[in-house]
């Protein structure tokens, strides 16, 4: 079987840690869908240097009480040992598996890529090279100049998304741009 284009995966989440000495992984998620990290069923890890990714079976999964990481248990990883050699990888999903979304949601390969603009008309501020999950989404848009933004992903600074044109609008209030 071919390996799979980089654009079959959704990256859902960072192995961040071992947890306890019997292979549990902490997991810093960066999708809204707990229940990718708590249902049992196939993922995959992939190291951040590229490569193909390595098909796991999630055993089962529970989120910290009070904290955003969740810990997981994969079949074949028995101890800290193990469980240590996986730090810093990404934890993928397929892109098919995209849960149903609600008026508003969005998943973040759709909205990589679109261009960033201050008005309907206006030019390009930026493109959207990721969506940082940090206690609120952050955008991350590439400015021309070769700068890096980061803009809050929320309705009062990103009030339009246009999806079937390419494009996002932000009102970033007095001093975000200059940052």
């Amino acid at each position: 079987m071919p390996a799979p284009d980089s654009l079959d995966w959704l990256k859902v989440g960072r192995v961040v840690g071992a947890q306890g000495l019997k292979g549990e992984l902490k997991i810093n998620p960066s999708s809204d869908f707990p229940e990718r990290f708590t249902q049992p069923g196939p993922r995959w890890l992939q190291a951040s240097n590229g490569g193909s990714p390595k098909k796991m079976e999630l055993i089962r999964g529970r989120q910290l009480p009070g904290r955003s990481l969740f810990v997981v248990r994969l079949e074949g990883i028995n101890d800290r040992a193990a469980a240590e050699t996986l730090v810093g990888q990404d934890f993928l999903v397929h892109s098919d598996d995209r849960p149903t979304l609600q008026e508003g949601e969005f998943h973040l390969l759709d909205l990589v890529g679109l261009e960033v603009r201050l008005n309907a008309e206006g030019s390009s501020l930026g493109t959207v090279q990721d969506l940082i999950s940090a206690g609120n989404d952050l955008l991350e848009i590439q400015r021309p100049d070769g700068r890096t933004l980061l803009v809050p992903f929320v309705e009062a600074i990103v009030p339009e998304v246009h999806l079937d044109e390419g494009w996002l609008l932000v009102t970033p209030p007095p001093g975000l741009l200059e940052l």
